[in-house]
């Protein structure tokens, strides 16, 4: 895996080159899954909001929904994947990357975007504590 590479949401990984945002699936999400079935991408040109879905993977466990990681617009989908989806089994972390993005602001890639999440996760655990 690419050292420059960020998770994003937990099962997603973000490379930003230049101002230029590829996301794909991690490795251990793909794990999850023994087929591809589909992919449902936004169009080229779209504009898209930050952590909103703006796509769908189906996979023979049922589908998997697609996160932008920025307000900006898509700049390319990678097709190669809706003619053969085994490429994102068998190269997540290069030519099984998913949707690439331009940013409408500078995408920092010191956020932690797990942080979020963590603190959700210590609310459930508490939440369960006082239920005992």
């Amino acid at each position: 895996m690419n050292e420059n590479l960020k998770i994003y949401m937990g099962n997603f990984w973000v490379l930003n080159e230049s101002g230029t945002l590829t996301l794909g699936l991690t490795e251990e999400t793909l794990a999850d899954f023994d087929e591809i079935l589909s992919f449902d991408f936004p169009e080229e040109q779209q504009n898209v909001e930050a952590d909103e879905v703006c796509g769908t993977i189906e996979t023979n466990d049922g589908p998997i929904d697609i996160y932008c990681p920025v307000d900006g617009t898509v700049t390319e989908v990678n097709t190669t994947l809706m003619d053969d989806p085994s490429v994102l089994m068998e190269d997540p972390y290069g030519e099984g990357w998913l949707i690439k993005f331009s940013a409408e602001e500078d995408y920092s890639d010191d956020e932690d975007e797990d942080d979020d999440m963590d603190d959700d996760d210590e609310d459930e655990d508490n939440d369960e504590d006082m239920e005992d």
